[in-house]
């Protein structure tokens, strides 16, 4: 298990890349680096990861469920209200189930990721015991170019963080600064 130091704090606040108010500009944005990277494969990758539960209802609210997301029933901290857990309830797909505590990123949470990532059967909801606050880091090592991974800015609005080579060698490093065998997770994802 990795844990979030202290001084780590202040830096994780900075958003990883721009914020979004309006969820079809935003799904313009998915969309168009999508296209960059897109590929003939029969069943291409996961395209869209989102992190927290008022960002994942808001984009299916909007029309787009994502490929994968990752939700804790809470949002800053306090219950989701009655609308956003509809909107979860009513999610496709596959359902997990993992454990994360605060300011942790746990072993299940890296291999749930991961797992989901390279899978095949999408949408997948990753429906954390605990908290996902820190989920975005790992998921931007966990999929390819041309996925877009997209999670709340408390007060702002939604990240939007096209993965990519410089994204991903910027999440290796924040991960890097956890505490703990910061090493064995990091290589879950090469």
């Amino acid at each position: 298990m990795l844990e979030l130091p202290e001084t780590l704090r202040v830096e994780l606040k900075d958003p990883l890349g721009e914020i979004y108010t309006d969820p079809d500009a935003l799904l313009a944005a998915v969309d168009e680096h999508a296209e960059t990277t897109a590929t003939a494969d029969a069943s291409p990758p996961p395209r869209l990861l989102t992190v927290g539960d008022v960002v994942t209802a808001t984009l299916a609210d909007a029309g787009r469920q994502p490929d994968i997301a990752v939700i804790d029933g809470r949002t800053e901290r306090e219950p989701v209200d009655p609308a956003v857990e509809a909107t979860l309830a009513d999610l496709a797909g596959r359902r997990l189930l993992v454990t994360n505590p605060p300011a942790t990123i746990s072993e299940s949470l890296l291999t749930t990721l991961r797992e989901a990532a390279i899978g095949t059967e999408y949408p997948v909801t990753i429906s954390v015991d605990g908290e996902e606050d820190l989920a975005a880091l790992p998921a931007i090592l966990a999929l390819p170019d041309g996925a877009s991974v997209v999670y709340g800015q408390p007060g702002e609005g939604m990240v939007h963080v096209p993965v990519r080579p410089a994204v991903r060698t910027t999440a290796r490093e924040l991960l890097a600064d956890f505490d703990g065998d910061t090493d064995a997770a990091i290589s879950l994802f090469d």
